[in-house]
């Protein structure tokens, strides 16, 4: 299914309104296409679904999931700081105008939150929204060594100098979690390569 297909599809229970759905669409659709995201653009939102779509019958509610998907990166500003916060209020804007309760808002809201700090929650669901937001970095190498050039095509405002120790700080950050990915699915499937993608960076670098 694809992606527009998917939103409008997850929009209808919760309003009739078409031209709404198609406005709220067009500027997820805007907003991921910027000419300065080269990683965090569509094409991770589908491959964040095509993850979470192996585990679908794990998360309890699939529909708060797939709007935090929708919404998790809808603001992105490399120089920015507060991107998620940003992101999620956004989404609780857009969700309350398509008439979502204020409890399903908050969830939404604070799983958007938490892929600032990539910490395991209480909460299943958050967690298999943060590992599949990661995921990328448990491929084989070249498909990771893609994904570092595209991050570093949109951090080019830094020169070397500055994104080299920014970088593996973000690097040994995730090295030293408990784990990179929160739930035993994706543990499995992509921890020890992960670890190893990562080491090799950090040599690069």
């Amino acid at each position: 299914m694809d992606l527009k297909n998917r939103f409008e599809q997850l929009c209808l229970p919760f309003s009739a309104d078409n031209v709404l759905i198609s406005t709220l669409w067009k500027e997820i659709e805007k907003k991921y296409s910027e000419k300065g995201r080269h990683y965090h653009n569509l094409l991770h939102l589908e491959n964040m679904f095509q993850e979470l779509e192996l585990v679908r019958d794990k998360i309890s509610d699939f529909t708060e999931v797939s709007f935090s998907v929708f919404y998790h990166d809808v603001i992105y500003d490399a120089t920015s700081k507060t991107n998620e916060e940003k992101s999620a209020l956004t989404a609780e804007t857009r969700l309350s105008e398509l008439g979502f309760s204020k409890e399903r808002i908050s969830i939404i809201s604070t799983q958007i939150l938490a892929t600032k700090s990539h910490q395991k929650s209480e909460d299943g669901d958050t967690n298999y929204l943060l590992d599949a937001d990661l995921s990328v970095l448990g491929k084989d190498f070249d498909t990771y060594l893609n994904y570092t050039k595209m991050i570093r095509k949109e951090y080019s405002i830094y020169p070397d100098l500055l994104y080299k120790p920014g970088r593996k700080k973000v690097l040994k950050h995730f090295l030293e979690l408990d784990s990179i990915f929160k739930s035993e699915y994706f543990k499995e499937k992509y921890e020890t390569q992960a670890k190893e993608n990562i080491a090799r960076e950090i040599k690069l670098l």
